[in-house]
């Protein structure tokens, strides 16, 4: 693991949690965000998850307390979608990748400015907490995923005329079913919905790398993007990101083990917990939110379990569980 780069970790130590957590995302979006190839991807994937993974040990151990400000100090993505809704005319469109991470922004960067379009922004945002899907519905008034399937969304959502859609099709068959309305909101289930599958033991993290450099570089996936910025200013984000706990270290401590098992079994974050730990640095956080009252797993740590710990999780307090990309995009009317 690569150590903090000196000048960041004397910017966030010097700065209060408001400078120092869009310091932090700014640093993860530097890291993660460069252009990639196919046949590097993995190497050069695998890398930058050691060097964010020292940004993670910082905040596990010096500087955990953080945690306790981050829904005040850190632009999440339900908040920057709904500004950016609200200050536009109809021609928006949403295009919502369920567990995108900054590790794939790589490919739509780049695979936008080869075809043409102009992007007007890409950045790092925040998830909710927890670091899932349902809360984020909820912080856009959906309720919940499924609510949006079939134009199904009720008028009161915070993205308010957009024709809705929850698909897990391929990315050819949603394009199909994009309408010419003004406004789209389309919530794509990958790649939450492979990230169980991927992320049995033995695979995990190179697996799904391996994927999104053919998915997000696919005519098929461009086909829908372009579908959605007809007539329409597109962003592109994500609900929530992931740890690839299959680099994370095996927790050694038998008390830390034993707690671990039993508040979280094989997860990251549990509902209604009993109190915090005694453990300081502590091992896992309670914190209050706008979603409720849970316990987190703090930072790059799993256990020994049967059957193996998930290598693909979400839910916990690490940086690319709760860093999502935000990406918007535009093309010349007929390009």
């Amino acid at each position: 693991m690569t150590s903090l780069p000196l000048t960041l970790l004397h910017e966030v130590e010097t700065a209060d949690a408001k400078q120092a957590w869009p310091a932090l995302l700014r640093y993860a979006w530097q890291v993660c965000a460069e252009p990639l190839t196919e046949a590097g991807a993995v190497a050069e994937v695998t890398r930058r998850e050691r060097t964010v993974a020292a940004v993670d040990l910082w905040l596990a151990t010096a500087a955990w307390d953080l945690w306790r400000e981050y829904e005040d100090c850190v632009p999440r993505a339900s908040e920057l979608l709904a500004e950016w809704w609200a200050a536009r005319s109809p021609g928006r469109a949403v295009l919502l990748l369920d567990g995108l991470s900054l590790r794939e922004a790589p490919w739509i960067v780049a695979g936008a400015k080869a075809r043409g379009y102009t992007v007007h922004q890409a950045a790092a945002a925040g998830a909710e907490l927890p670091a899932d899907t349902s809360p984020f519905a909820k912080a856009l008034g959906f309720g919940q995923r499924s609510a949006l399937e079939s134009n199904g969304a009720s008028g009161t959502h915070r993205l308010p005329g957009a024709v809705t859609d929850s698909v897990g099709i391929p990315w050819k068959e949603a394009a199909e079913q994009v309408t010419s309305a003004a406004d789209w909101v389309l919530w794509h289930h990958w790649p939450d919905d492979r990230l169980q599958e991927l992320g049995v033991p033995g695979r995990g993290l190179q697996a799904l790398t391996e994927e999104a450099s053919v998915q997000l570089t696919s005519d098929d996936f461009w086909a829908l993007v372009h579908r959605l910025t007809t007539g329409r200013r597109l962003v592109i984000t994500s609900d929530h990101g992931y740890g690839a706990s299959g680099h994370f270290p095996d927790t050694t401590d038998d008390n830390q083990t034993r707690h671990l098992k039993a508040r979280f079994k094989s997860g990251r974050c549990a509902a209604d917990p009993e109190e915090p730990s005694p453990w300081v640095p502590p091992i896992d956080l309670v914190l209050e939110t706008g979603h409720g009252r849970h316990a987190y797993v703090l930072g790059r740590r799993k256990w020994k379990r049967q059957g193996g710990y998930p290598t693909l999780t979400h839910g916990g307090l690490s940086l690319l569980e709760v860093a999502v990309p935000f990406i918007e995009m535009s093309r010349m009317q007929g390009g």
